[in-house]
């Protein structure tokens, strides 16, 4: 199984740790999807057909605070 990283972007810390394991969902725009992380924590980058989302959760790898904001590193078990 393949694994795959996803970057998401939260909107304050502390919500989540280091090897959580939490659902995702998939929403869907006129030309891509997006991802949202457990509860609302985090949202995902939009993705196009192609690079849609096969997993339904995924293990927080890493949380960092940058200059733009706070992102959480998931990463998720995706078939080939």
């Amino acid at each position: 199984m393949a694994k795959r990283r996803m970057e998401f972007k939260m909107e304050r810390t502390g919500l989540l740790r280091e090897g959580e394991v939490l659902p995702v969902t998939e929403g869907k725009l006129p030309d891509s999807y997006y991802y949202t992380l457990g509860n609302a924590y985090a949202m995902s980058a939009n993705y196009t057909f192609r690079e849609r989302l096969r997993s339904t959760e995924g293990t927080v790898l890493e949380v960092k605070e940058t200059p733009k904001g706070f992102f959480v590193t998931v990463e998720f078990d995706e078939e080939e």
